[in-house]
């Protein structure tokens, strides 16, 4: 096995950020990190944009445009201002400077990414010109890929006819959804019944209790007229609880389905699921996050949401699908899934067919070096691993400042003005004050600094949720474990040595001299700093070491005076072999045609396209299977040999941006 040192390859063009396999929340990481085999991602850190294309464009800076059709229980224009949902008008702005941006973005040698695996000659592509060019299908518990391939109802006696979505105005269900909220001052809403039947009431009563869980309703006659009258039954802790009377007892409490989505991250789908059914977000369970700029297919479950309504979703949501509906008894936990399934297209590749059959059959016979992917450490010119250092280090102050000072790259207008306001004011309502979305991390430690004053910024950085502060700490880990990995391949290569480690079970253990035939370079794991690990018997041992001093962290003492930010630790295989690996080289003209069907293409009975013998391009079609916690960034990146970082892919491509 050859082993190669990072080369510059020239990538004609293409879009800044990859989609990558699941991350899992730190919680759940915490039970499972020693056998793992590697520390799992905490999504990814790119350009703050929620927004979802209508059409696809040229890729490269952030897309903007609406996210759904115009629909009576679509969430109102401030609510989506609230969640920071992105201006229309700031696309063009953006695209032309995007690139002088991204001059002072990271590069992989900034985070330990130097070494190749294989020895073929790199060529170009283009990473995802269209969305559809990259979709992820996960592979759940029991091994099989997720794929969305039925949209119909289960039949259920116990459910409400469909005319519950239509039956109540668009007034009537702002003035529910107020009092469901508690937005108002009303202890109940009346609705009178204009066309009076019992059917017709029954309608009414059930289209209340499905569409605004935690409202009850009974029949009042007022002045001779029939009036539906909905008031609180069980108070503010209903809306989190649906109510347990009404969910057949024969029925499990969880509909399981599949969920489509495109160019939209897992936690930013349940909100916006959770917005329209008018219910909290907790009470939606799923195996893994998946990161936002791709396809991507995964199970869902929702604690008792009908099918039915569930369904009904699909008329109002643009570039989502739910389907593949079933009732089930238990939730999904995080960290259940077995991987991902990927389908990539690199298209106007370079390469020879030679070229293209060395780099795959190296992907699929060796696999690709196991390193943590740009999307882990940030696009601004202040790394989240820098800030995850200042933690360890309990250096507070510097923790402030990294998060909230001006700084070069990609980021939306009003954070360039929170931030300059707070440089020249240190004044943390001041510098809230120009922040539409309050919700982001600069946000909410704006708020913590508000509420507990600069000289506590322990308790104000507290404000910020958990999986978010440990996400800083998790990505200086991860730098510090690209680092030593490249070390370890640089000093001995691709094959095993004495005193790497090993797993057997949970357990990590030294490869002896004697054993050292037992082993594949597949089998060696390197661990990831923490107090419960142990450390390599060579070289690279001294070589953490080393790295930790010269950042005032004792790699002897990781437990920190907060219990959140003591680490653990966990290993982490250094080389990852694909499964499932296939690929084919295509011919196409247009540039604008997709090269295979998705799931919903495939509903539709779209045909799959035809391809003809020769064309003006090629394009690389590539499937593989992933492990969770791996970044298919890195596995593209072994293939075309190329920098895989934002700020490389935008310099090589400035001209065709603007």
């Amino acid at each position: 096995m050859e082993m190669t040192e990072m080369t510059s390859v020239s990538l004609k063009r293409g879009s800044a950020a990859i989609e990558d396999n699941d991350s899992v929340a730190p919680a759940e990481e915490a039970k499972r990190q020693k056998v793992s085999g590697c520390c799992p991602a905490t999504g990814q850190d790119g350009l703050e944009n929620s927004s979802l294309p209508s059409s696809e464009k040229v890729p490269g800076p952030p897309e903007t445009a609406g996210q759904g059709k115009e629909n009576s229980e679509v969430p109102s224009e401030e609510e989506e201002e609230e969640d920071g949902l992105s201006e229309e008008g700031e696309e063009e702005e953006e695209a032309e400077s995007f690139a002088d941006m991204m001059k002072h973005g990271l590069t992989e040698l900034d985070v330990g990414i130097t070494k190749f695996v294989s020895s073929h000659q790199g060529f170009s592509g283009i990473l995802k010109e269209r969305y559809s060019d990259f979709v992820v299908h996960e592979i759940g518990r029991d091994g099989r890929i997720s794929h969305l391939s039925d949209l119909s109802v289960p039949v259920d006696e116990e459910d409400p006819s469909e005319d519950v979505f239509t039956v109540l105005t668009a007034e009537e269900k702002q003035r529910l959804e107020e009092l469901q909220l508690f937005k108002n001052k009303e202890t109940s809403v009346a609705i009178e019944v204009i066309e009076d039947t019992k059917e017709k009431r029954t309608i009414i009563h059930q289209a209340i209790k499905s569409l605004f869980p935690g409202l009850e309703t009974k029949t009042e006659d007022r002045e001779g007229k029939k009036y539906i009258v909905a008031y609180h039954a069980a108070g503010k802790k209903a809306l989190a609880n649906p109510r347990k009377h009404s969910w057949p007892k024969s029925r499990g409490s969880y509909c399981h389905f599949v969920l489509y989505k495109e160019n939209k991250d897992t936690m930013d789908a349940i909100n916006l699921l959770s917005k329209y059914l008018r219910v909290k977000p907790n009470i939606f369970s799923y195996m893994g996050t998946k990161d936002k700029r791709a396809i991507t297919v995964q199970e869902i479950a929702v604690l008792k949401i009908t099918a039915q309504r569930l369904a009904h979703l699909n008329k109002c949501l643009m570039n989502f699908k739910l389907g593949n509906f079933s009732y089930q008894k238990n939730p999904l936990k995080l960290g259940e899934l077995q991987g991902n399934h990927f389908t990539v297209v690199l298209r106007n590749i370079t390469g020879t067919d030679n070229q293209v059959e060395q780099a795959m059959n190296s992907l699929k016979e060796i696999g690709f070096i196991n390193y943590y992917g740009m999307q882990r450490f940030g696009t601004t010119a202040v790394p989240t691993y820098q800030v995850g250092r200042a933690i360890l280090q309990n250096s507070w102050t510097e923790v402030m400042d990294l998060i909230l000072k001006p700084r070069s790259g990609a980021e939306k207008g009003y954070l360039v003005k929170c931030r300059e306001e707070w440089a020249k004011t240190k004044d943390p309502a001041a510098a809230l004050r120009k922040l539409p979305v309050k919700r982001c991390v600069e946000g909410q430690l704006l708020r913590g600094l508000s509420k507990y004053g600069m000289k506590n910024i322990v308790s104000a950085f507290g404000i910020i949720p958990r999986n978010n502060r440990l996400m800083y700490i998790h990505s200086y880990q991860s730098y510090v474990w690209n680092n030593m990995v490249s070390k370890r391949i640089d000093e001995y290569g691709l094959k095993p040595v004495p005193g790497d480690l090993v797993l057997k079970g949970a357990t990590a253990t030294f490869i002896e001299e004697d054993d050292v035939n037992n082993y594949s370079i597949h089998d060696v794991v390197m661990p990831l700093p923490g107090f419960d690990v142990i450390y390599p018997k060579h070289k690279i041992s001294e070589a953490y070491r080393e790295m930790l001093t010269a950042d005032n962290l004792d790699i002897d003492n990781m437990r920190h005076k907060i219990r959140d930010y003591s680490l653990s630790g966990a290993y982490r295989k250094i080389i990852i072999r694909p499964q499932n690996v296939s690929w084919e080289v295509v011919a196409y003209d247009d540039p604008k045609i997709p090269l295979f069907n998705t799931d919903v293409d495939n509903l539709e009975g779209k045909p799959p396209p035809v391809f003809a013998s020769e064309g003006k391009y090629r394009a690389l079609k590539m499937d593989f299977s992933l492990p969770p916690s791996t970044y298919a960034t890195m596995a593209i990146r072994e293939v075309l040999k190329m920098d895989t970082s934002i700020k490389n892919q935008t310099q090589l491509n400035t001209t065709w941006l603007r």
